[in-house]
C-alpha cells in the first residue's frame, strides 16, 4: 500500500514541476513580450517627434523606461569628435544638477564610448580604468550601460544608464534593448535633422526673397542693412547680429548696423581691418569662427559688450567682382551651440544674396547722384547760358541808358542797380562752380577723416568711440565746412581724452539740408567751474566765422555733449543777436 501510494505520488510531482516550469516560461514569454510592446512604443514615440530637441529627450526618457535605470543621460559629440558639445538628463533634479555644476565634456568613463564607439556594460563602473570619480555634489553611482547612437555612418552621440533599479546589474538582455532603441533613434535624429535643414533653407529663401522685394520697392541701403541683420539673427539663433563696413582705404570697419544685446553702443563702432575677427573674414573673403567670442582676442570691443557671448561666426558679403563689401558676424549666447559647416553652408548663400542687395543699393545710389549731377550740371549751364547773359545785356542796357538821364538822382540809382547785376553775376558764377566743383573721391572725404580722426585717438582713449555717420556728408558739405568740422572733431576729441576721464565717447556727424551738425558726447567728470576755455572758444569761432553755433550741456547720467552746428553754404544763415554760441559758465 505504501509503496503503490509513492508511485502515485512521483508523476504528480513530475506534473507539479513541469506546470511550474510552464508557468515561468509563460511568464517571461509575458514580460518578453512586454518589453517588446514598450521597446515598440519607444520607437514610435520617438520617431513621431521632428523637433530634434524633443527627440533627443524623449530618447533619454524611453532609454531610462526600457532598462529600469535611475538616471539616464545623453551626450551630443561636439564637431571636433573628441568632446560633447550637448548633456541631457533624467532622474536628476534641477537641484542636484546645480550642485553638480557644469556639464561633463567627455572625459574620463564618458568619454571611454566616445573613443571607442562600443556598448559597455559594467557591474561597478568605480573600477573601469577610464573612470575619474565623480564630482561634489554628484549621487552615487554603480552599475553602468552604455551604447552609441549612431545617425548613417557617423557616431552622433553616446547614451548612458547607470543604476538599474532594485539592486540589480544591467544584463545582456537591456543592452539588446538599448542598442535597438539606439539604432531607431538614430533614424529619429536623421529625419529630425533633415526637417531641420528644410526648414532652415525655407527660412533663408523667405529671407532672400523679402530682401529682394525691399530692393524692388527702392528702400535705402540703411533699410537693406537692417533686414539682413535681423533676419539673419532669426533664422540661426544669434543673440546679436553686427554688419561691418569697409571705411574707404583707412584699413578700418565700421559697424553699419547692430541689433541684439547692447546694439546702441556697438553701432558706429570702428575697428582696425588688421587683427580682428571681421577683418580675417573681409581679408580672406571667407568665413572666420570662434567657439567663444567674448575670449577671442580677435573680437577688438570691450568686456562688458562682450559679456555672455561664446560661439560666433564673421561671413563676409562678397560681390559679383570679388570685392567684398562687408561683413556680418553673428554671435549665440554662452554654452550655446557651435556655428556647424551645415550652418554656414546656407549662411554663405544668404551672405552672397544679401552682397548683391546691397551693390544694387549702391549702385541705386550711384544712380542717383549720376542724376543729381546731371541736373546740376543742366542747371549751370542754363545759369551760364541764359541767366548771366540776360543779366550781362540788362546791365550793358542800363549802363548805355544811364549816359541819356539828366536827373543825378536818378543815374545814381541806376549806377547801383548795375553794380548790383555785376555783384549778382558773380555770386551765380560762383554758385556754377560750386555746382560742378563736386569730386567724389571718397577717400579724401568728409567721413573718410572722420574716421581716421576717431582712429587716431582711440590710443589716448583706451577704448574705441562710437561713430555715427548721417547724410550725404561726401557730396553736400563744402571743403571749407568739412575742414572746420575735422578740426573741431580732433579738439573735441582730444580734451575728453585730456581731461574727461570718460568711459565712453559717442560721436554722430550729420549733415541735413541746410547744416551739418557734430555732437560728441562723453560720460567723463563734465567742465570745471573756473577752468580753462581757450579751446572751446576757437571752436566757438570757428562756428562764428561760419555763421554756425556751439553749445555745450550735460547729458542724462553726467559727462559733457558738445554740439558744433554750420550752415552748408558760405554766406548762410547767420546767428540771431543773443544766440548762445558757447554756453559754458
Amino acid at each position: 500500500m505504501d509503496t503503490a501510494d509513492s508511485s502515485a505520488r512521483i508523476p504528480r510531482l513530475r506534473l507539479d514541476e513541469l506546470l511550474e516550469e510552464l508557468q515561468a516560461r509563460i511568464d517571461a514569454a509575458r514580460g518578453t513580450r512586454d518589453r517588446v510592446h514598450s521597446l515598440l512604443e519607444a520607437v514610435l514615440s520617438v520617431g513621431r517627434q521632428l523637433d530634434l530637441t524633443q527627440v533627443l529627450q524623449r530618447i533619454v526618457e524611453a532609454a531610462a523606461t526600457l532598462v529600469d535605470a535611475r538616471y539616464a543621460a545623453l551626450g551630443v559629440i561636439g564637431p571636433d569628435g573628441r568632446t560633447l558639445a550637448q548633456f541631457l538628463t533624467v532622474g536628476l533634479s534641477d537641484e542636484e544638477i546645480a550642485a553638480i555644476g557644469p556639464y561633463p565634456t567627455g572625459k574620463g568613463l564618458l568619454g571611454e564610448l566616445i573613443r571607442h564607439p562600443e556598448p559597455l556594460r559594467l557591474s561597478d563602473l568605480a573600477t573601469h580604468p577610464a573612470s575619474y570619480g565623480f564630482p561634489a555634489g554628484h549621487p552615487p553611482m554603480r552599475t553602468f550601460l552604455g551604447v552609441p547612437v549612431r545617425v548613417r555612418d557617423e557616431v552622433f552621440g553616446n547614451l548612458y544608464l547607470t543604476d538599474k533599479r532594485g539592486g540589480g546589474e544591467f544584463d545582456a538582455e537591456d543592452e539588446a534593448v538599448l542598442s535597438t532603441l539606439a539604432v531607431a533613434a538614430g533614424v529619429a535624429i536623421d529625419n529630425a535633422r533633415l526637417f531641420e535643414e528644410a526648414r532652415r533653407q525655407q527660412a533663408w529663401l523667405r529671407a532672400n526673397a523679402e530682401i529682394t522685394r525691399s530692393l524692388l520697392s527702392g528702400s535705402s541701403r540703411a533699410e537693406v542693412l537692417e533686414l539682413i541683420a535681423r533676419r539673419a539673427r532669426e533664422i540661426t539663433g544669434a543673440a546679436v547680429a553686427d554688419v561691418y563696413a569697409p571705411v574707404g582705404d583707412t584699413g578700418r570697419l565700421v559697424v553699419e548696423f547692430a541689433v541684439g544685446g547692447d546694439a546702441a553702443t556697438r553701432r558706429g563702432l570702428t575697428v582696425p581691418a588688421d587683427g580682428t575677427l571681421s577683418g580675417a573674414a573681409s581679408a580672406d573673403a571667407s568665413p572666420v569662427t570662434t567657439p567663444d567670442l567674448s575670449a577671442d582676442p580677435r573680437f577688438a570691443t570691450s568686456p562688458r559688450r562682450s559679456d555672455g557671448l561664446g560661439s560666433a561666426v564673421a561671413v563676409p558679403l562678397g560681390s559679383a567682382k570679388g570685392k567684398v563689401e562687408g561683413v556680418l558676424l553673428l554671435a549665440r549666447e554662452s554654452g550655446g551651440p557651435e556655428f556647424s559647416p551645415d550652418e554656414i553652408g546656407p549662411l554663405l548663400g544668404f551672405a552672397d544674396q544679401a552682397a548683391l542687395a546691397l551693390e544694387l543699393a549702391e549702385r541705386r545710389r550711384d544712380t542717383e547722384q549720376l542724376a543729381l549731377l546731371e541736373d546740376r550740371d543742366r542747371i549751370a549751364r542754363d545759369l551760364h547760358d541764359l541767366a548771366i547773359q540776360r543779366l550781362f545785356a540788362t546791365g550793358m542796357t542800363l549802363q548805355s541808358a544811364a549816359r541819356f538821364i539828366d536827373h543825378p538822382g536818378a543815374e545814381e540809382r541806376v549806377v547801383r542797380a548795375v553794380g548790383d547785376l555785376d555783384e549778382t553775376i558773380k555770386i551765380i558764377r560762383t554758385t556754377i562752380f560750386g555746382l560742378r566743383d563736386r569730386g567724389d573721391d571718397t577717400a579724401q572725404g568728409l567721413r573718410a577723416r572722420a574716421v581716421r580722426a576717431v582712429s587716431e585717438v582711440q590710443p589716448l582713449l583706451g577704448f574705441a568711440p562710437q561713430l555715427g555717420m548721417e547724410g550725404l556728408l561726401d557730396t553736400d558739405v563744402p571743403q571749407e565746412v568739412a575742414d572746420h568740422v575735422v578740426a573741431v572733431l580732433g579738439e573735441a576729441l582730444s580734451n575728453a581724452a585730456r581731461h574727461a576721464g570718460a568711459s565712453s565717447v559717442r560721436v554722430n556727424l550729420k549733415a541735413t539740408d541746410t547744416h551739418v551738425v557734430l555732437t560728441v558726447t562723453d560720460d567723463g567728470v563734465g567742465i570745471p567751474a573756473g577752468g580753462r576755455r581757450s579751446g572751446l572758444r576757437n571752436l566757438a569761432r570757428r562756428a562764428e566765422e561760419l555763421g554756425g553755433t556751439l553749445a555745450l550741456s550735460v547729458p542724462p547720467g553726467g559727462g559733457t555733449r558738445l554740439e558744433w552746428s554750420a550752415p552748408l553754404r558760405p554766406g548762410g544763415p547767420v546767428p540771431r543777436q543773443g544766440d548762445a554760441r558757447l554756453d559754458v559758465p
